[in-house]
Protein backbone atom coordinates (compact mmCIF):
# COMPACT_ATOMS: atom_id res chain seq x y z
CA UNK A 1 0.00 0.00 0.00
CA UNK A 2 1.12 3.68 -0.78
CA UNK A 3 1.96 5.70 1.79
CA UNK A 4 -0.42 8.12 0.91
CA UNK A 5 -2.92 5.28 1.03
CA UNK A 6 -1.91 4.41 4.44
CA UNK A 7 -2.17 7.96 5.51
CA UNK A 8 -5.56 8.29 4.36
CA UNK A 9 -6.59 4.62 5.68
CA UNK A 10 -5.28 6.35 9.35
CA UNK A 11 -7.14 9.75 8.77
CA UNK A 12 -10.57 7.52 8.28
CA UNK A 13 -9.61 5.25 11.44
CA UNK A 14 -9.24 8.57 13.51
CA UNK A 15 -11.79 10.11 11.98
CA UNK A 16 -15.60 11.46 13.32
CA UNK A 17 -18.52 9.78 11.78
CA UNK A 18 -20.94 13.35 11.10
CA UNK A 19 -23.87 11.51 9.57
CA UNK A 20 -24.64 7.61 9.65
CA UNK A 21 -25.63 5.68 6.03
CA UNK A 22 -29.19 5.97 7.00
CA UNK A 23 -29.31 9.92 7.09
CA UNK A 24 -28.21 10.00 3.95
CA UNK A 25 -30.27 7.75 2.24
CA UNK A 26 -33.09 10.07 3.83
CA UNK A 27 -31.14 13.50 2.49
CA UNK A 28 -30.95 11.95 -0.77
CA UNK A 29 -34.86 10.89 -0.08
CA UNK A 30 -35.73 14.95 0.43
CA UNK A 31 -33.79 16.36 -1.94
CA UNK A 32 -35.54 14.00 -4.87
CA UNK A 33 -39.08 14.22 -3.14
CA UNK A 34 -37.78 18.32 -3.56
CA UNK A 35 -36.65 17.98 -7.19
CA UNK A 36 -39.51 16.21 -8.23
CA UNK A 37 -42.04 18.68 -7.16
CA UNK A 38 -40.20 21.55 -9.08
CA UNK A 39 -38.98 19.62 -12.15
CA UNK A 40 -41.48 16.59 -13.19
CA UNK A 41 -42.43 17.11 -16.35
CA UNK A 42 -40.43 19.85 -17.60
CA UNK A 43 -37.06 18.09 -19.40
CA UNK A 44 -34.96 19.07 -17.45
CA UNK A 45 -31.05 18.94 -18.22
CA UNK A 46 -29.15 17.40 -14.96
CA UNK A 47 -25.84 18.62 -14.86
CA UNK A 48 -23.24 16.24 -12.25
CA UNK A 49 -20.06 18.32 -11.80
CA UNK A 50 -17.43 15.89 -11.56
CA UNK A 51 -15.99 13.91 -9.05
CA UNK A 52 -17.26 14.91 -6.39
CA UNK A 53 -21.40 15.07 -7.49
CA UNK A 54 -20.71 11.77 -9.21
CA UNK A 55 -22.24 9.66 -5.99
CA UNK A 56 -24.48 12.32 -4.79
CA UNK A 57 -26.15 12.84 -8.66
CA UNK A 58 -26.27 8.98 -8.36
CA UNK A 59 -28.13 8.64 -5.46
CA UNK A 60 -30.45 11.51 -6.18
CA UNK A 61 -31.54 10.63 -9.63
CA UNK A 62 -32.90 6.90 -9.00
CA UNK A 63 -35.16 8.13 -6.88
CA UNK A 64 -36.83 10.20 -9.76
CA UNK A 65 -39.44 9.13 -11.84
CA UNK A 66 -39.83 11.40 -14.60
CA UNK A 67 -38.00 12.17 -17.85
CA UNK A 68 -34.53 14.35 -17.66
CA UNK A 69 -31.51 14.16 -19.33
CA UNK A 70 -28.16 13.41 -17.63
CA UNK A 71 -24.68 15.32 -19.04
CA UNK A 72 -21.58 16.40 -16.39
CA UNK A 73 -19.29 18.71 -16.35
CA UNK A 74 -15.99 18.50 -14.59
CA UNK A 75 -14.24 21.42 -12.92
CA UNK A 76 -12.26 22.22 -10.25
CA UNK A 77 -10.01 23.96 -7.71
CA UNK A 78 -8.31 20.81 -5.49
CA UNK A 79 -7.11 18.45 -7.99
CA UNK A 80 -6.61 16.42 -4.56
CA UNK A 81 -4.81 19.17 -2.78
CA UNK A 82 -7.08 20.00 0.69
CA UNK A 83 -6.96 23.59 -0.27
CA UNK A 84 -8.06 24.93 -3.29
CA UNK A 85 -6.69 27.38 -6.59
CA UNK A 86 -7.79 28.29 -9.86
CA UNK A 87 -10.51 27.00 -11.42
CA UNK A 88 -9.51 24.17 -13.97
CA UNK A 89 -12.63 23.27 -17.05
CA UNK A 90 -11.76 19.78 -17.87
CA UNK A 91 -15.03 19.49 -19.11
CA UNK A 92 -18.23 21.11 -20.42
CA UNK A 93 -21.26 20.03 -21.10
CA UNK A 94 -22.57 18.44 -24.63
CA UNK A 95 -25.57 19.56 -24.54
CA UNK A 96 -27.29 23.21 -24.70
CA UNK A 97 -28.47 24.58 -21.99
CA UNK A 98 -30.51 27.05 -23.99
CA UNK A 99 -34.13 27.55 -22.58
CA UNK A 100 -33.85 24.60 -20.83
CA UNK A 101 -34.79 23.70 -16.97
CA UNK A 102 -31.29 22.88 -16.16
CA UNK A 103 -30.36 21.28 -12.66
CA UNK A 104 -26.22 21.51 -11.34
CA UNK A 105 -25.70 18.44 -8.87
CA UNK A 106 -22.97 18.99 -6.72
CA UNK A 107 -21.43 17.39 -3.44
CA UNK A 108 -21.09 20.01 -0.90
CA UNK A 109 -21.07 23.90 -0.71
CA UNK A 110 -18.38 25.06 0.89
CA UNK A 111 -17.17 28.60 0.39
CA UNK A 112 -18.50 28.61 -3.15
CA UNK A 113 -15.84 29.42 -5.39
CA UNK A 114 -16.33 26.63 -7.88
CA UNK A 115 -19.83 26.48 -7.85
CA UNK A 116 -20.26 30.16 -8.52
CA UNK A 117 -18.46 29.78 -11.24
CA UNK A 118 -20.12 27.13 -12.57
CA UNK A 119 -23.44 28.45 -11.69
CA UNK A 120 -22.27 31.97 -14.00
CA UNK A 121 -20.90 29.69 -16.68
CA UNK A 122 -24.45 27.74 -17.16
CA UNK A 123 -26.35 30.64 -16.84
CA UNK A 124 -24.61 32.65 -19.60
CA UNK A 125 -25.74 29.41 -21.64
CA UNK A 126 -29.89 31.00 -20.93
CA UNK A 127 -31.49 28.31 -19.47
CA UNK A 128 -34.53 28.62 -18.85
CA UNK A 129 -34.25 28.37 -15.16
CA UNK A 130 -31.21 26.96 -13.33
CA UNK A 131 -31.35 25.38 -10.08
CA UNK A 132 -28.34 23.60 -7.92
CA UNK A 133 -28.88 20.54 -5.52
CA UNK A 134 -26.16 19.54 -2.86
CA UNK A 135 -25.47 16.52 -0.65
CA UNK A 136 -23.99 18.95 2.02
CA UNK A 137 -23.95 22.69 3.02
CA UNK A 138 -21.09 23.79 5.09
CA UNK A 139 -22.01 25.71 8.07
CA UNK A 140 -19.29 28.66 7.92
CA UNK A 141 -19.85 32.56 7.47
CA UNK A 142 -16.88 32.41 4.47
CA UNK A 143 -19.45 31.81 1.43
CA UNK A 144 -18.78 33.92 -1.24
CA UNK A 145 -21.61 36.27 -2.43
CA UNK A 146 -24.28 35.22 -4.68
CA UNK A 147 -23.46 31.67 -4.73
CA UNK A 148 -26.50 29.34 -3.54
CA UNK A 149 -28.51 25.66 -3.71
CA UNK A 150 -32.08 25.65 -3.68
CA UNK A 151 -31.98 21.66 -2.42
CA UNK A 152 -29.84 21.10 0.50
CA UNK A 153 -29.75 17.40 1.93
CA UNK A 154 -27.80 17.73 4.94
CA UNK A 155 -25.37 20.43 7.33
CA UNK A 156 -21.90 19.56 8.37
CA UNK A 157 -19.95 21.84 10.75
CA UNK A 158 -16.70 23.89 9.15
CA UNK A 159 -14.34 21.04 9.42
CA UNK A 160 -12.85 18.68 6.62
CA UNK A 161 -15.42 16.19 5.92
CA UNK A 162 -15.25 13.26 2.97
CA UNK A 163 -17.41 10.41 1.87
CA UNK A 164 -20.37 10.36 -0.34
CA UNK A 165 -18.54 11.63 -2.96
CA UNK A 166 -16.21 14.09 -1.08
CA UNK A 167 -13.14 13.11 -0.55
CA UNK A 168 -9.88 13.00 1.29
CA UNK A 169 -6.94 13.53 -0.96
CA UNK A 170 -8.49 11.97 -3.32
CA UNK A 171 -9.37 8.60 -0.71
CA UNK A 172 -12.57 8.01 0.37
CA UNK A 173 -15.52 9.60 -1.80
CA UNK A 174 -17.22 5.54 -1.77
CA UNK A 175 -18.01 5.72 1.74
CA UNK A 176 -22.03 5.53 2.57
CA UNK A 177 -21.15 7.89 5.80
CA UNK A 178 -20.19 11.27 6.17
CA UNK A 179 -16.93 12.02 7.63
CA UNK A 180 -14.56 14.63 9.12
CA UNK A 181 -11.06 14.59 9.95
CA UNK A 182 -10.61 14.50 14.00
CA UNK A 183 -9.92 17.13 15.83
CA UNK A 184 -7.98 15.23 18.26
CA UNK A 185 -5.01 16.26 19.17
CA UNK A 186 -2.17 13.76 17.53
Amino acid sequence: MSERAEHAESVLAAADCLHSAEQVQQAYDQIAEQISADLAGKNPLILTVMVGGMLPCAEIIKRLEFAFELDYLHASRYQGELSGGGLVWKVSPSISLEGRHVLIIDDILDVGHTLLEIQRAMQAQNPASLRTAVLCNKQHERRVDGVHAEYVGLQVPDRYVFGCGMDYRNYHRQLPAIYAVSEAPA
